[in-house]
């Protein structure tokens, strides 16, 4: 079985979640389906976006980079594929996270933080 491409959700970094996720509730209409205190999963229809705490400090997750996440369908088959081209390692792979996918990331040479996802309650 093929991993399907499914979109591209944007991780957009925040200095305050809080403040952040009542902006996007208030003034956008996006419902909240996950947060905790350094990352938030907010939608609305079709549309996914998430927030991630960043402070430019050295206890950034991603001091310098920027995240983008690649919501597919099937992510095994693209997983293997990726760990023999030695993109990730074999316990690179997450399995039905808090925020409910499955899921791995990397960094690509410019420290850019690249994950795959996909929803872990359609995938049992």
């Amino acid at each position: 079985m093929t991993t399907e491409l499914l979109s591209i959700i944007p991780v957009l970094p925040s200095a305050n979640l809080e403040r952040d996720i009542a902006w996007y509730k208030d003034k956008i209409g996006f419902e909240i389906f996950f947060s905790d205190k350094m990352y938030a999963v907010l939608y609305r229809e079709n549309i996914c976006i998430h927030l991630q705490w960043h402070s430019d400090t050295p206890d950034d997750p991603l001091l310098g980079g920027s995240v983008f996440r690649i919501y597919v369908k099937n992510i095994t088959a693209l997983f293997n594929e990726l760990i023999e081209r030695g993109t990730v390692t074999q316990d690179s792979l997450k399995i039905d996270t808090a925020w409910k996918t499955n899921e791995f990331g990397f960094y690509d040479l410019n420290n850019n933080s690249i994950f795959i996802m996909e929803d872990a309650l359609n995938n049992k």
